[in-house]
């Protein structure tokens, strides 16, 4: 164990005790030995508490304290953590089995990515599939012209990157994540690899659903915070996006609903 690299995962959490169970158990039943695990919740009062003292003694550190939201407690969660590799799985989101092995084994063959991620799974509020994250390979510039795809659920990275580049912008509510793989990107190539690590829970209580208009222009933000123009690709991008989003949106809830008959 003492050979292997520190991997140091923390989940925010927010009155998610319906989903949380599955995602501590996606964590702690990862073949991979030398892990830490710190789950930082925001005040629950729907049980969660109750869920996260289950598991308290595999717990590296755990807290239920009110905060300033998901980005705060991720920022919380990193500020304990001591791991060489870092990564964040949200309390309604699960990791597949060997998922952090595979990713360790491949930042340890490639020294100079500071990043690497996997593919991922939409499932229902059930754990059934019901669609595949569109992940694929991007770089830095690609980044700032607004191909992400970069699954959030199925990314890590290093720690010594994050020391460089942290903590996460408290300032967004949506794409904090999008602002950290720029700011990673920037100084160490990323990469993908065609493996499911991941699942990403489509519910009708995630941001994802109830939230999505706030993503793009939090992107712009960032786009014209680091000098890009206002005539370019991503922007032209947010344009046809707000076009087609009332589709995009539908199209998930219809198949959630889908999925419940």
């Amino acid at each position: 164990m003492t050979d292997l690299p520190l991997v140091s995962i923390v989940t925010p959490s927010f009155n998610q005790a319906r989903y949380l169970e599955a995602t501590i158990h996606s964590v702690l039943e990862q073949d991979y030995p030398n892990l830490e695990y710190i789950i930082v919740d925001g005040g629950s009062t729907d049980g969660s508490v109750d869920v996260i003292k289950k598991y308290a003694n595999r717990l590296a550190w755990w807290v239920s304290e009110k905060d300033k939201g998901q980005t705060d407690a991720i920022n919380k969660g990193f500020a304990r953590a001591k791991g060489n590799t870092l990564a964040w799985i949200n309390s309604d989101d699960t990791y597949e089995p060997g998922a952090v092995s595979a990713a360790v084994k491949y930042l340890q063959e490639h020294p100079d990515v500071g990043l690497v991620y996997g593919d991922t799974h939409f499932i229902d509020e059930q754990g059934r599939v019901i669609g595949k994250f569109a992940a694929r390979q991007t770089d830095y510039l690609r980044l700032r012209r607004g191909y992400v795809h970069i699954p959030q659920q199925a990314s890590f990275f290093r720690g010594d990157l994050w020391s460089e580049v942290g903590p996460l912008d408290p300032s967004f509510y949506f794409a904090m994540d999008y602002d950290l793989w720029v700011r990673l990107a920037a100084r160490a190539p990323i990469h993908y690899t065609p493996q499911l690590w991941a699942n990403f829970r489509l519910h009708s209580s995630g941001k994802t659903i109830v939230a999505d208009d706030r993503c793009w222009p939090e992107m712009i933000r960032i786009h014209r915070r680091d000098g890009g123009k206002w005539f370019s690709i991503i922007t032209a991008k947010y344009m046809i996006r707000k076009v087609v989003a009332p589709l995009l949106n539908w199209r998930r809830q219809y198949q959630m609903r889908k999925n419940l008959r």
